[in-house]
């Protein structure tokens, strides 16, 4: 590989690098996003049971705000699993791309050499 060949594989290197750490980020954001919707659907579920038995009298604008939130979190659930399986796999690929370019390379070992006293 020529010295040129190895400019241009480390830019790319370099630029993949940055893809996987945005792709991390959006990974990271939609596994927040997961939780949060999880947290919504339980609540809209306690909300709902809660209305229904009467505990602290029955309020058709607390039923339909627990329906609300439960099918909102269901929503934002589905869309964000798929989004973070998508993420995932985007990352995966351009990780092994980025292994068969620094393969490429054909990186040398770097081994520790005594220092010398002055």
């Amino acid at each position: 590989m020529t010295l040129m060949d190895e400019d241009d594989s480390i830019d790319e290197i370099s630029k993949i690098e940055a893809r996987i750490e945005e792709l991390a980020e959006v990974s990271e954001r939609c596994r927040k996003i997961i939780l949060a919707s999880k947290a919504a659907i339980g609540g809209g579920a306690v909300l709902l049971l809660v209305a229904i038995l009467g505990l602290f009298g029955f309020s058709q604008v607390a039923a339909l705000g627990s329906i609300a939130a439960m099918l909102g979190g269901i929503v934002s659930l589905g869309s964000n699993v798929s989004t973070l399986q998508q993420t995932e796999a985007a990352m995966s690929d351009a990780e092994a791309l980025r292994s068969d370019l620094i393969n490429r390379i054909d990186p040398q070992e770097v081994r520790d050499s005594p220092l010398k006293l002055v």
